[in-house]
């Protein structure tokens, strides 16, 4: 297994402890704070530091990748999956903490099932669909959104929302993108 789908992996391994951390000063963790005590506002920003390194890693795994052509079937599938499992589990944890509304999440997470389906669909057919630059952008704008969120900064509350708009515009416009650039996969042919 080469450098970068280490780093995928990485970056599937650190859900778990942000996920943790990012709830556990939160409601319905109540024995996590007993453990641990109560120190939310420690812990979500110790689970951003977490987020923030597994961003980074998605864009260095992919830097590596191309650098040293190792592109290889596991990374586009999943490469894009790891980003997936990063952002949506994040964006859940925003909602259950009233940082995120329900309905935007439901929209991006639709998405990318829709997308997931549609790129097993691919495969089916001898396929492997790489993300987009739709994608790509739309995740870097999913992932600012969160770490802006988590971070909480009342100043910064119109530039978190205005990200969080266009993070949801560029969710719509890849998925077109890719359902466009990728009809025959629709229609059952190769």
């Amino acid at each position: 297994m080469n450098l970068p789908n280490k780093l995928t992996i990485f970056r599937m391994i650190l859900i778990l402890p942000f996920v943790v951390l990012l709830l556990g000063g939160h409601e319905g963790w109540g024995w996590f704070t007993a453990i641990f005590g109560s120190a939310s506002k420690d812990m979500d920003f110790i689970a951003l530091a977490i987020f923030v390194i597994a961003s980074l890693t998605d864009l260095l795994d992919g830097k590596i990748a191309r650098k040293y052509n190792l592109i290889t079937n596991f990374g586009k599938f999943m490469d894009p999956l790891a980003d997936k499992l990063l952002v949506c589990s994040a964006m859940i944890c925003l909602t259950a903490m009233g940082r995120l509304p329900a309905w935007i999440v439901i929209i991006i997470i639709s998405r990318e099932f829709v997308i997931s389906g549609f790129r097993l669909i691919a495969s089916d057919n001898g396929k492997v669909i790489a993300a987009s630059w739709w994608g790509k952008f739309k995740t870097t704008f999913q992932m600012v959104m969160v770490i802006l969120m988590i971070a909480n900064i009342p100043v910064l509350s119109l530039v978190t929302d205005i990200i969080m708009w266009i993070a949801l515009i560029l969710t719509v416009v890849s998925l077109i993108d890719y359902l466009v650039k990728n009809k025959e996969v629709m229609q059952g042919t190769k």
